[in-house]
């Protein structure tokens, strides 16, 4: 029996994010530089614990003791976080609205910051388009746990085998294919509405 029910991925799927939008002027554009600075300091691991839950005051407070030459730099990744946003992924937008429209259920599970989502909701509409959200920074799990999966499953009482799972992180599909979901890389938009065609959603 063909799913469902789409399940997307937020950012890089609807919304482009990378800190390099932001950095690259922070750094005069002095790639070297800013790859160090994102390697060594504001580490995809240290932001990953913003979107558990730990609080963005805290967060940089924290860094910035073990960095003060960098206080600066550390501040912006919080306070300037929105210029790392700079619009919707092509395309995927328009998706999310035809399923919709077509009435199937759409939700979302997220690596996310509550107060970073909620910067992003006031710009992007189609970010409150979904019949339900789960929020890792709300849940304190982050994708590939399986948990935070089965927190969507039991919170809008959905079935692995009826939901189909979009995400940019090929970790994330495994975990999600590992628990019976039809998941999805995400590589562009043209290439996901040719796979929910196939599955029957589009």
């Amino acid at each position: 029996m063909a799913p469902g029910t789409v399940v997307f991925d937020i950012g890089n799927v609807l919304i482009e994010w990378d800190p390099r939008h932001l950095y690259r002027d922070l750094f005069d554009g002095n790639e070297d530089l800013m790859e160090h600075f994102l390697e060594t300091v504001c580490t995809p691991a240290w932001n990953l614990e913003q979107d558990r839950g730990r609080p963005w005051d805290e967060a940089v407070r924290t860094l910035t003791a073990e960095y003060p030459d960098c206080a600066e730099l550390i501040r912006a990744y919080h306070e300037r976080w929105e210029e790392m946003v700079p619009g919707e992924i092509p395309g995927t937008a328009d998706i999310l609205v035809e399923l919709k429209e077509r009435g199937t259920p759409v939700y979302a599970v997220t690596n996310f910051s509550v107060e970073k989502l909620e910067l992003a909701r006031r710009r992007f509409d189609v970010l409150n388009r979904f019949d339900g959200v789960v929020v890792s920074g709300a849940v304190g799990l982050v994708k590939p746990d399986p948990a935070i999966f089965h927190r969507l499953f039991e919170d809008f009482a959905l079935t692995p085998a009826d939901t189909v799972f979009i995400d940019d992180s090929l970790p994330n599909v495994e975990a999600a294919r590992s628990l019976g979901m039809h998941a999805l890389p995400f590589t562009g938009a043209a290439r996901l509405r040719g796979d929910l065609t196939a599955l029957g959603l589009l």
